[in-house]
């Protein structure tokens, strides 16, 4: 995810300071891994370095000044161009469970021990999801369906490898 974009389409709609961006960042997109606040102060100095954003007010408080971001024409457009272009698809050509497996194989572990451990931790993963899926909102509910679809190509691969273990196993000894 380009944080910078986030925080460039939450600027969107009106000015805001560094923590309520934070706030919103991490209430829309952060349930699972909020930002720092570190993170954003640094984002928002190179987006402001960038043009494609401008300090709209300095406020004082009693700790540091508190700076409110705008967006710039300029960091419009260059939203309006992320949310344009496509993701690139991501094939996982270069697994790190396909590497696991085929170690496993080439040093005489069990491989299938393996693909049955990742199983169990799919499944867990998949019950946690979908007890988060069902008390959640839409957004939350899509996030979660996101996941789950993904966890769900996984454990047909799982089973194809279990299915296929002899042969690969074979074939990488040779």
């Amino acid at each position: 995810m380009s944080i910078g974009h986030t925080l460039l389409g939450l600027l969107e709609s009106g000015p805001r300071h560094g923590y309520d961006l934070k706030r919103t960042f991490d209430d829309k997109f952060g349930h699972d891994r909020p930002l720092h606040y570190g993170q954003v102060y640094s984002t928002m100095s190179r987006l402001l370095k960038n043009g494609l954003v401008e300090v709209d007010a300095i406020e004082a408080g009693a700790g540091p000044e508190r700076k409110r971001y705008a967006i710039t024409d300029a960091g419009i457009t260059d939203v309006e161009q992320w949310l344009a272009q496509p993701e690139k698809p991501e094939p996982y050509l270069q697994s790190t469970l396909y590497t696991k497996v085929v170690l496993a194989l080439l040093t005489g572990r069990s491989a299938t021990r393996l693909l049955d451990t990742q199983r169990t931790e799919h499944l867990r993963m998949m019950r946690s999801l979908v007890e988060r899926k069902r008390r959640g909102d839409l957004a939350d509910q899509l996030i979660c369906d996101h996941a789950l679809f993904h966890l769900e190509a996984d454990l047909r691969w799982l089973e194809v490898a279990a299915a296929r273990i002899d042969r690969l196993a074979s074939e990488v000894r040779a």
